[in-house]
């Protein structure tokens, strides 16, 4: 057994704005779960999307708001640095970063969604590359792939957030 104080695979991944750090790789056989540390710059979202995989944030810094379905319309809750966050399996949910300074928070999640990242990421290089149709188009494939839902561009609307996918 091997303990390591702030472990870190040194992959940083672009997601379409956002970016994950591998804390953990999803491809390790003695882990049983894949950690991340996000960042979402300021101004930017992850639109509405579900999948089976449940999801744990903590908030690092700053702040963010998430979308929460309830049982007859969604809700933006807000969570600042030291809040815990669940999100249960096939929970129709969403994040934006509202505040002018990057939100950093730990994800705790399966090795499933950790792989998908790293299909559907682009290595961070620290200069922002706009998403092109193509870019989207592929992350929708993989998505179907996995199984994952997304939201389309008038549902992600009726929420407030407006998206190309």
């Amino acid at each position: 057994m091997s303990l390591e104080k702030n472990p870190s695979t040194g992959k940083v991944l672009e997601l379409l704005g956002p970016t994950v750090e591998f804390l953990t790789s999803p491809q390790d056989a003695q882990n049983d779960f894949c950690v991340l540390k996000g960042t979402i710059p300021p101004s930017v979202s992850v639109p509405l999307h579900s999948h089976a995989d449940t999801d744990d944030f903590l908030v690092i810094s700053v702040e963010v708001e998430g979308l929460r379905q309830d049982s007859e319309d969604y809700t933006w809750i807000g969570a600042k640095a030291g809040d815990y966050i669940h999100v249960p399996s096939n929970a129709r949910h969403a994040w934006r970063n509202v505040s002018n300074a990057p939100t950093l928070v730990l994800i705790i999640t399966t090795k499933k969604l950790g792989q998908f990242f790293q299909e559907t990421g682009r290595l961070e290089t620290g200069t922002f590359l706009p998403v092109t149709p193509e870019d989207l188009t592929r992350f929708a494939e993989i998505s179907a792939r996995y199984g994952y839902w997304n939201a389309s561009p008038d549902e992600n609307a009726l929420v407030g957030m407006h998206t190309s996918f």
